[in-house]
């Protein structure tokens, strides 16, 4: 049984651009958290673990094996490791601070949180709002909250792992042909449906590959060629992250397949899923 990991495919706004399960895919194997949450519900990774770890309860107690599969690492390790018990942050302190102008913000962190001010990229508007509205809500830093890990089930089940980092080359050319198909597809009109809505463009659903180079061709910014094009780009500089941050975070014993699946290894990977001897 799959259970998803991937916090594009939660949302059920993008199936086509989100390269959600298909409906033979679905047929084949019971698939589950994809397309749970409307796009104008954001979901943290500690929502989503919650929703993964009723999810796999269920399925233990079902006699089945659940497969996690997903690329964001931050949802899979906080299923496993746990996460930080931040208390529910002040809703007025959330709104002065993410309307406010990502400088006034990240100058307020300076003096308030000056290791998460030297860590954070000037740019990055949603960490630096992150770190600003815990310090402000909860009296501490979020430095001092990461200490702290609850929550985390790597201790209380079975975990055999595999990451697939295929050959570069191989996957920047699958990025490239998947994108374009993603746009012969429907991805265009999914994100007129999703423009339409004018939702809050920091949410993450706004955020997904695709959706802002897609954006600027529905607004007349750029041709539909150079939208795809964009969104190629856009999707290969992601894998890199994805690849960088697999080959290297994960614990050193967990399977890694650098190369195509060949028969022996595809069988030493199968064998994972059952019993051990």
């Amino acid at each position: 049984m799959i259970v998803n990991a991937d916090s594009a495919q939660i949302y059920r706004d993008l199936p086509v651009l989100s390269a959600m399960p298909t409906g033979e895919e679905r047929a084949a194997a019971e698939h589950r958290l994809y397309g749970v949450r409307d796009g104008a519900l954001p979901c943290s990774a500690a929502e989503w673990a919650e929703l993964a770890r009723r999810e796999i309860a269920d399925l233990h107690s079902s006699g089945k094996v659940p497969i996690v599969v997903g690329g964001t690492g931050l949802y899979l390790r906080t299923l496993l490791d746990g996460i930080a018990p931040v208390p529910a942050i002040d809703p007025e302190v959330r709104q002065r601070v993410r309307e406010a102008a990502v400088e006034e913000n990240r100058l307020k962190l300076r003096t308030l949180d000056p290791d998460a001010a030297e860590r954070l990229k000037p740019t990055d508007t949603t960490r630096i709002a992150r770190a600003l509205e815990v310090i402000l809500s909860t009296g501490r830093t979020l430095g001092e909250w990461h200490k702290q890990r609850v929550g985390g089930i790597a201790q209380q089940v079975e975990l055999r792992a595999i990451v697939l980092l295929p050959p570069r080359k191989w996957l920047y050319a699958r990025c490239d042909d998947r994108f374009a198909q993603m746009v012969d597809k429907g991805a265009v009109s999914e994100v007129e449906a999703l423009l339409a809505r004018k939702l809050n463009p920091n949410l993450p659903v706004m955020r997904a590959i695709g959706v802002r180079e897609l954006s600027a061709c529905l607004h007349g910014q750029c041709t539909l060629d150079e939208a795809t094009a964009a969104g190629r780009q856009a999707t290969r500089r992601y894998a890199k992250r994805q690849y960088t941050w697999f080959a290297h975070q994960p614990p050193t014993e967990w399977l890694r397949f650098r190369e195509a699946l060949d028969l022996e290894r595809l069988a030493e990977a199968l064998a994972l899923l059952g019993p051990k001897v």
